[in-house]
């Protein structure tokens, strides 16, 4: 069960403290894309999101894409950012995230995942001894598979909460609806 508990909640990518990171030692950086960094149903990135990769990569974090999304539309998002992406990651397998790993020239201990999944980023990256940051997806638009996922999300999110490992925050966050 603690391998899918989050080292970190946050709302959003954009409310991560970097300076934080840095002091756990932390300089490289896995992102995923749907939801996380852009609305699953959406084609542009919101220039405060793009501002806070732009502001990682001049603090010296390396960032890396690591996505189960469609290639084409994660190649593209990587290209705008101008960072490396891991597609047809097959998250939670470890081999995107040993890819990643590599893309970054970092060990386990010096990277963050960061995502909006437990069963996918906070699980696979867990496995590994990646630090893991839980955001509260972008939207509610998602497919079939994820939303019956995002069920059994919750109910370890409340078990967690009930064991004192999250704070109830934490539920209010992913039950607020779109932003």
């Amino acid at each position: 069960m603690k391998l899918l508990l989050p080292n970190k909640v946050c709302n959003r990518v954009t409310d991560i403290n970097l300076a934080e990171l840095r002091k756990l030692g932390i300089s490289g950086l896995m992102l995923d894309l749907d939801n996380t960094l852009v609305r699953y149903d959406s084609e542009e990135l919101d220039q405060e999101f793009k501002a806070w990769v732009a502001q990682a990569k001049a603090e010296g974090f390396k960032i890396c894409l690591v996505s189960n999304g469609r290639p084409k539309r994660v190649l593209r998002f990587a290209q705008l950012m101008d960072i490396p992406a891991v597609i047809r990651a097959y998250k939670p397998k470890r081999s995107p995230f040993l890819q990643a790993l590599r893309l970054l020239s970092k060990d386990a201990p010096q990277v963050a995942m960061i995502g909006d999944q437990l069963f996918t980023d906070v699980l696979g990256a867990n496995r590994l001894g990646i630090y893991t940051i839980l955001i509260t997806p972008l939207g509610k638009k998602e497919l079939s598979t994820t939303r019956l996922v995002r069920k059994l999300e919750q109910r370890m999110l409340r078990r967690f909460v009930k064991k004192g490992w999250l704070a109830d925050e934490v539920l209010d966050q992913r039950s607020g609806g779109e932003r």
